[in-house]
């Protein structure tokens, strides 16, 4: 990410695009600057499986795989990982995770929602250390497994079409 996708673009919640309520398989991101992990959901939008972990080539050429990616898995929306402070503000990372999800909107003409990435990639460490996987298998691993975590979690909350709302004046514990 780091600023490759462009400014974050600012879309008025009325025009912002939501994924579908119907049945259709979607697509969970953990974005980064150097690799995104990939996961996808069953149609029914149950189960989130790790996907892949894609390493970043360049804007055109990511958009090409990005594109391609959609349309063999048959994706219906896009669920971004955004990367909250751990009192629910958003940071320089948040503003790029929400600049690459506009790219990617761009590019696969599909919705995004964002969904709060906090703690996601130290679970995926701790799954894979428990499965006893080496360093090296884990770091392979850690990032579409983050992505898993992602979309999960997203399913498990019913698929809200607004996805994480961040309010930075509201108290951590959400009341």
């Amino acid at each position: 990410m780091g600023g490759t996708y462009g400014s974050p673009v600012s879309v008025p919640e009325s025009q912002s695009p939501s994924v579908p309520k119907s049945p259709g398989r979607l697509l969970g991101f953990d974005p980064g600057t150097v690799r995104v992990g990939l996961a996808v959901s069953d149609p029914d939008r149950l189960v989130a499986s790790p996907l892949d972990t894609y390493t970043v080539r360049g804007p055109a050429l990511d958009a090409a795989h990005f594109a391609r990616l959609v349309a063999a898995e048959r994706v219906v929306g896009l669920v971004v990982g955004l990367p909250l402070h751990t009192g629910g503000e958003e940071g320089i990372k948040a503003k790029e995770a929400r600049a690459f999800g506009a790219w990617l909107t761009g590019v696969t003409g599909l919705p995004v929602v964002f969904w709060d990435e906090r703690c996601t990639t130290a679970a995926a460490e701790d799954f894979l250390r428990a499965a006893k996987l080496n360093p090296k298998q884990r770091k392979e691993r850690r990032d579409r497994v983050a992505a898993q975590l992602i979309l999960q979690g997203y399913l498990d909350a019913g698929c809200p079409p607004e996805g994480t709302v961040t309010d930075p004046g509201a108290p951590a514990d959400g009341r």
